[in-house]
């Protein structure tokens, strides 16, 4: 095996994030890309995003960025606070 095909490690951030009451579902892939939904809306908005420390910065496919920031484990997108799938503080609908 060489090191091309060594996967790569996962990027703590990969995964799903969700809204509190599950409308937005963002879901960082581990190739750098995003697919997000809203409502029956799936793949609403996809392109790419990087990640600096907490800091990420997207472009979706259109042009359009915008930036989040993490924060206690908690993504603040934009006007967002979207949580990890499966976190009790979404369930609660908690703000931070």
């Amino acid at each position: 095996m060489t090191s091309n095909d060594t996967p790569r490690d996962l990027h703590p951030y990969v995964g799903m994030w969700v809204t509190a009451d599950g409308f937005i579902r963002q879901e960082l892939l581990p190739n750098g890309r995003y697919d997000e939904a809203r409502g029956n809306r799936q793949s609403a908005y996809t392109g790419s995003y990087t990640v600096t420390g907490n800091h990420l910065d997207y472009v979706d496919d259109t042009g359009f960025t915008a930036t989040g920031d993490i924060r206690d484990g908690i993504l603040f997108h934009e006007h967002l606070v979207l949580y990890r799938e499966g976190d009790e503080r979404a369930r609660r609908g908690a703000r931070p």
